[in-house]
C-alpha cells in the first residue's frame, strides 16, 4: 500500500500579515456589566443581605409607578377617546333621544348604583313617527271639534240623548288622543326612531338659523368688513356643525352596539365604525381651520365633549 503524502496547502490559509494583531484597548475604569440593569440573581441577593435597603428601594419604585399611573390617566382624561370623547349630558341624552329628564347611574358588580343621577337636555316636543308636538295637538282639537255630535230632531224629542251623546264623545276623544301619545312616544321607538329624532336634535341645537341670533359672529381677517348676510330660507342642515353633532350620534349608537354581546365579531359595524369616525375627523380639522377657535366652534365642542383626540393625529380603531 503506497504511503499518503499529504500535499501542499494553498498559500491562501496562512496570514501572510507579519504586523502583529492590535486589540481594542480596555478601560480598567468601566465596568463589565452596567449597574443599572441588575440582575433577577443580584437582587435576590441584595434582598436578602440588606432588607431595609432592598424595601425603601420598592418603595420609591412602587411611589414613581403610582405617580406615571395618575399623570397618565390625567392625560388620557384630558385629551378624551377617539371615538366618544369625554361624555356631556349632551351627548347622553341622544341614548333616549331627549326624552329621559335624568341620567342612567352606573352599576357596580352586585348592581348598585354608584353614583346620583344628573338631569339631562330634554326635547319633549320631538314625537315619533317625524311628527312634532304642537302638530299632533292642533291635529286633536280639530278632530274634536269636527267630530262633537250636532243637535237634532230625535235629541230634541228625545230628553237626556244629547247629553248622553256628549259625554261618550267626550269619552272616546280621551281613549283616542291617549292613544296617539301612546303611539308617537318615543320610548316605544325603535333605534331608527331615535336617530331621526337626534338628527332633529342637531339641526334645532347647531343649525346656524339658531346659533346666529346667540352666538357671536367670528372675528373678521385684518383689512376685511362684515358683509350683511342674506336672510336664509330654511333650516340649517348641511353646515360642518351640523354634520359632526349627526356622525356623532351615530358614532355613539354603533358603539354602544359593538360593546354588546358578540358585537366583537361584527366586522362590518368595526368598518363603518371607522369610516364615520373618520369623516368626523375631517370635518373638525376643517372646521378648525375655517372658524379659528370661533364661538360657534367653543359651542360645539363644549356641547359634543370633543378633543384634540377625535380630529388630531392618526386614529386607528
Amino acid at each position: 500500500m503506497p504511503p499518503r503524502i499529504s500535499g501542499v496547502q494553498r498559500l491562501n490559509t496562512f496570514s501572510l500579515c507579519l504586523r502583529p494583531a492590535v486589540k481594542p484597548p480596555t478601560t480598567a475604569f468601566l465596568p463589565i456589566t452596567q449597574t443599572a440593569s441588575v440582575s433577577q440573581k443580584e437582587k435576590n441577593r441584595l434582598a436578602k443581605q440588606d432588607p431595609y435597603r432592598w424595601a425603601q428601594m420598592q418603595q420609591r419604585k412602587n411611589a414613581h409607578l403610582e405617580r406615571r399611573r395618575e399623570i397618565e390617566a390625567a392625560r388620557e382624561q384630558r385629551l378624551g377617546d377617539p371615538v366618544r370623547g369625554i361624555t356631556t349630558p349632551f351627548i347622553e341624552s341622544f341614548d333616549s333621544a331627549g326624552q329621559a329628564p335624568l341620567s342612567k347611574p352606573r352599576l357596580d358588580d352586585e348592581g348598585n348604583p354608584i353614583e346620583e343621577p344628573h338631569p339631562l337636555p330634554t326635547s319633549p316636543h320631538i314625537l315619533n313617527n317625524l311628527l312634532a308636538k304642537e302638530e299632533v295637538d292642533a291635529a286633536i282639537e280639530n278632530a274634536y271639534v269636527l267630530t262633537q255630535p250636532m243637535e237634532s230632531e230625535f235629541t230634541r224629542s228625545t230628553p237626556g240623548e244629547f247629553e248622553r251623546k256628549i259625554e261618550t264623545h267626550q269619552d272616546n276623544h280621551v281613549k283616542a288622543a291617549e292613544a296617539l301619545q301612546r303611539i308617537l312616544n318615543l320610548e316605544k321607538g325603535s333605534s331608527k326612531d331615535r336617530r331621526h329624532a337626534n338628527i332633529r336634535r342637531c339641526i334645532e341645537t347647531f343649525g346656524r338659523h339658531e346659533t346666529d341670533l346667540t352666538l357671536p359672529p367670528k372675528a373678521l381677517s385684518r383689512g376685511h368688513q362684515r358683509e350683511e348676510q342674506p336672510i336664509r330660507g330654511g333650516p340649517d342642515t348641511g353646515s360642518s356643525e351640523v354634520q359632526i353633532a349627526i356622525l356623532t350620534a351615530k358614532i355613539r349608537a354603533l358603539a354602544n352596539e359593538l360593546e354588546k354581546g358578540r358585537g366583537y365579531r361584527d366586522k362590518v359595524g368595526k368598518r363603518d365604525l371607522r369610516l364615520m369616525v373618520h369623516k368626523r375627523q375631517r370635518l373638525l380639522a376643517y372646521m378648525e381651520r375655517k372658524e379659528r377657535g370661533s364661538a360657534r366652534w367653543q359651542h360645539m365642542v363644549e356641547k359634543l365633549g370633543l378633543t384634540e383626540a377625535t380630529y388630531k393625529g392618526q386614529i386607528t380603531l
